[in-house]
């Protein structure tokens, strides 16, 4: 058994997206609400911080550090799990500095988080270098990567496929974001474990789809490891498409636009409005409407969360 302490609100529910179905012409559509996993208005992160925080605890961490970008869903979540824990925490964050903290780095800001800033082509180093430091105050820091996607974060995703199941859902294909690898990474092993038949489409945000497909096999195969399984996950076993990347990381498009308003307008369901689930709703859009699916499948949306994203400074102007 591999430690874990409980603070996601789970299970999640799935409900389903009569409207938007309709609306889209397309196969039936359902969601998963891993934006109510509550730690700090929710996201998939919670699900992976639950594992990370015990193996962290095991390892007498005084300071949780993490990296991500200006409005990192993670990094907002790993600082609130801090200050719920009474551990300090610092973030490495890359991109422009917001004149006005707004969004997930506000929240940041209010969980009391230290903030560093570097270039995203320069974060590895800050980010070995803010722990060496912290390691040598004495901090007792305890480093967790990019979106927590390790084999230990993983493991979480397939916890959560096995409590879909355990919800009696039903569905030929998954879709979801897919960038750092470990929540597709997770419910691939989910899968297998389970002897699920589905597929499990992850839609890459911001790396090539040869990139997203051989780290999700490796996390996929070293979290079946953590768990005493042997079952090896190769690259081509996984779907990815990296169709809808955009202008690129962080940029709001006319896709992501018309994705985030089709589900609120339709559904009152609010995505966030790039990273996570705006572009992938916006890459599933487009497959629906090229036909990519049958007609009488069944398709699940994980909502990976990043709703305070939308309250950013710089998005408003552009969902207006």
């Amino acid at each position: 058994m591999i430690p874990r302490i409980r603070i996601a609100h789970l299970p999640t529910p799935i409900e389903p997206l009569p409207r938007l179905s309709a609306v889209l012409g397309g196969p039936q559509l359902w969601v998963k609400r891993d934006d109510q996993t509550g730690l700090a208005l929710g996201g998939n992160k919670t699900r992976k911080l639950e594992f990370v925080m015990a193996e962290a605890q095991a390892h007498g961490a005084q300071t949780l550090i993490t990296v991500g970008a200006v409005q990192s869903n993670h990094c907002r979540q790993t600082a609130a799990l801090a200050a719920r824990f009474g551990l300090k925490c610092t973030l490495v964050l890359f991109g422009d500095v917001p004149q006005t903290p707004s969004g997930n780095y506000l929240l940041d800001r209010l969980f009391g988080a230290e903030v560093v800033w570097t270039k995203r082509e320069d974060y590895e180093e800050v980010l070995q270098d803010v722990f060496h430091k912290a390691w040598s105050e004495g901090k007792r820091p305890f480093l967790i990567p990019l979106g927590a996607s390790t084999a230990t974060g993983a493991v979480a995703y397939a916890y959560a496929f096995k409590e879909f199941i355990e919800q009696g859902g039903e569905a030929d294909w998954m879709v979801l974001a897919s960038s750092s690898a470990g929540t597709q990474a997770g419910l691939v092993l989910g899968a297998r474990l389970s002897g699920w038949h589905g597929r499990i489409l992850g839609i890459s945000v911001d790396h090539p789809a040869d990139w997203v497909k051989a780290r999700v096999a490796e996390l996929a195969t070293q979290a079946a490891e953590r768990l005493g399984k042997a079952i090896h996950v190769s690259a081509d076993e996984i779907d990815v498409n990296d169709e809808y990347i955009g202008a690129g990381y962080g940029v709001l498009g006319e896709r992501e636009i018309e994705a985030i308003h089709l589900f609120a307008r339709h559904e009152g369901l609010l995505l966030d409005p790039v990273y996570t689930t705006g572009r992938a709703a916006a890459g599933l859009i487009d497959l629906i409407r090229r036909g990519f699916f049958k007609s009488n499948d069944r398709i699940l949306f994980w909502h990976t969360g990043g709703v305070p994203a939308l309250f950013a400074e710089r998005y408003a102007p552009y969902l207006l």
